[in-house]
């Protein structure tokens, strides 16, 4: 897969004209294709998306993120998860809960340490996702 589908996906993100069920089928896609390549440029989107406060964004580009990079993935998502965007973060906090749960060793080795950042959001965000290791 090339970057054209995350390219696109992108744009569709930021055009609020974007046909929604093509965005979600778009990012289930790309999410479907197993190309941890896209990883990079994934999370600097994400990154980007909640510097620009955009949420639907953060909660599209949070599932992909999930499916490709699994639980390595928490600290990307715990931390983007704990900014405040003002929406209620249903997806990326099920995310969050379905990939502790999946691998809860994994979870407590890479959000352990998360408890206790600087920046309190953080360190509560990791230690709310931390509740959900079975």
């Amino acid at each position: 897969m090339t970057d054209d589908r995350v390219t696109r996906l992108i744009e569709m993100l930021d055009d609020l004209e974007a046909d929604v069920d093509e965005t979600i089928d778009l990012a289930d896609e790309i999410a479907a294709s197993g190309d941890r390549g896209l990883l990079p440029r994934l999370e600097a989107e994400l990154d980007r998306a909640v510097a620009d406060r955009n949420s639907y964004a953060r909660e599209l580009l949070g599932g992909v993120i999930a499916a490709l990079g699994g639980p390595d993935r928490l600290p990307v998502l715990v931390r983007a998860s704990a900014v405040d965007l003002g929406d209620d973060q249903d997806g990326l906090a099920a995310e969050i809960v379905d990939l502790v749960q999946a691998d809860p060793k994994t979870a407590q080795r890479l959000l352990g340490p998360m408890t206790d950042d600087d920046d309190l959001t953080v360190a509560n965000r990791a230690d709310w996702a931390l509740r959900f290791v079975p």
